[in-house]
């Protein structure tokens, strides 16, 4: 019986070493969360509009199940609406390609879906732009439009896929047929925050702006902690100028980021925008200020307080700012650029990469040229860098009567400073006649 024993230990000892008897005193395992029950944290943590969380949860779904198709999906649209919260156009170019990534494994993995390929027509619409996509922009906007009818054709009672298709015709300014198929969704399905959405948006391209916050605001009520709908209605607002309400909006969406804790500087940006249209320009520094306490790198927002500090005269305090954003700034440049940094605030010195010259960066390129021109002289000459920006942007922009203007005023400074330094004048094309008068930056 002894040896029996032994013999018996011995085996129950090496099996629990080889791995194929488990241990009595181990814990039992985790059981493993399934994809749905990610998803549907991904639904609440939508509805309470912390967007970068939600995407996060998605992705730990499709992590443990890539093949469920209506959660790409999901994770498509959200990663859109995602991207309005962005500020510089390559964080937007990379959300939105993120999108797209996610409704093309949508649509592989369920083909006949119409939802899939609504959300897909969503996406595609949402980078049909110039600065996303250069060249293909138009490209983009057929193809979207193609996937909204293939949508409506395999579920014609679709009501998300008629709203898509909605926003895609204002965008290729079919606005009758554009408002002919939302009345149509919102009949269908009024409960739809992104129904209303595009029914204001509708409104909004065709001058209708009154009932386009109405819709805004209809929106906001499905899904009220959806901060970048109010943002948008606040713009409405301030084109209205209706700056009092406008800043309403703008603060409530700011006071519930804060609540939240979401570092969203667009509110404070927009915030900023409206105090600066306003002439309040103290006001307006003080909100950009706050928006780069978010996120210090942001080359974008630099150059919204160059912006700022040049509407208010403060020429030589706009320069840094202005040149984080074209050109890009080091640590200790950075914090003089935000008028010091307190550590203690967690403000540091930080490197900023300057952005691409675009149609959105484009007023910090000519901003920054025209500042370094008008304080340029004998003692202290800009000029070589302001002439610089002025040839990229003649490059860019040459036939635009709005820009060349101040370009050309610019390089005429500059040729005078050359003039009475008795150096060569620096040689610039001859401006061609424009009718219109000279803006000022």
């Amino acid at each position: 019986m002894w040896i029996f024993l032994i013999i018996a230990g011995i085996y129950v000892v090496r099996s629990v070493d080889a791995g194929t008897m488990q241990s009595p005193f181990e814990p039992t395992l985790t059981p493993t969360r399934m994809a749905n029950s990610f998803a549907l944290e991904g639904d609440a943590l939508f509805e309470a509009g912390q967007i970068q969380e939600a995407i996060t949860a998605y992705q730990q779904a499709v992590k443990v199940d890539p093949s469920a198709a209506d959660i790409w999906g999901k994770l498509a649209r959200i990663q859109v609406y995602a991207s309005a919260s962005l500020t510089t156009d390559e964080q937007r170019r990379a959300q939105l390609q993120e999108a797209l990534n996610s409704a093309n494994k949508a649509v592989e993995l369920a083909p006949e879906d119409s939802t899939a390929h609504a959300i897909r027509a969503f996406v595609l619409d949402w980078n049909a732009s110039p600065i996303y996509v250069g060249d293909k922009a138009q490209q983009y906007l057929t193809e979207a439009e193609q996937e909204a009818v293939r949508a409506l054709t395999l579920d014609s009672t679709n009501t998300l896929a008629l709203a898509f298709y909605a926003e895609i015709l204002t965008d290729q300014q079919k606005l009758d047929q554009a408002m002919a198929n939302i009345e149509q969704a919102v009949q269908r399905d009024p409960s739809l925050m992104d129904v209303h959405r595009v029914y204001a948006y509708v409104l909004e391209s065709t001058g209708q702006y009154r009932q386009a916050i109405e819709e805004y605001d209809r929106a906001i009520e499905i899904t009220p902690n959806m901060t970048f709908l109010m943002v948008r209605a606040g713009a409405i607002y301030r084109h209205l100028q209706d700056y009092e309400r406008s800043l309403e909006y703008f603060d409530k969406a700011a006071t519930l980021n804060e609540q939240l804790g979401i570092k969203d500087p667009t509110p404070n940006l927009s915030i900023a925008k409206t105090y600066s249209q306003m002439g309040e320009f103290f006001s307006a520094a003080r909100n950009v200020l706050k928006a780069l306490q978010y996120d210090q790198t942001n080359a974008d927002t630099y150059g919204q307080l160059g912006v700022v500090f040049f509407k208010s005269r403060n020429y030589e305090g706009s320069i840094l700012p202005l040149k984080c954003a074209v050109r890009g700034c080091n640590l200790e440049e950075s914090c003089e650029a935000r008028n010091g940094c307190d550590e203690n605030a967690g403000e540091f010195g930080v490197q900023v990469e300057g952005l691409d010259l675009s149609p959105n960066t484009v007023v910090y390129y000519y901003t920054y040229g025209s500042v370094l021109s008008a304080l340029s002289g004998p003692q202290q000459n800009y000029c070589p860098e302001a002439l610089d920006v002025f040839t990229e942007v003649r490059q860019a922009f040459g036939d635009d009567q709005n820009i060349m203007p101040i370009v050309q005023a610019g390089e005429a400074i500059c040729q005078g400073v050359a003039e009475k330094m008795g150096t060569p004048a620096p040689r610039v094309p001859t401006p061609a006649p424009v009718s219109s008068p000279t803006p000022t930056p």
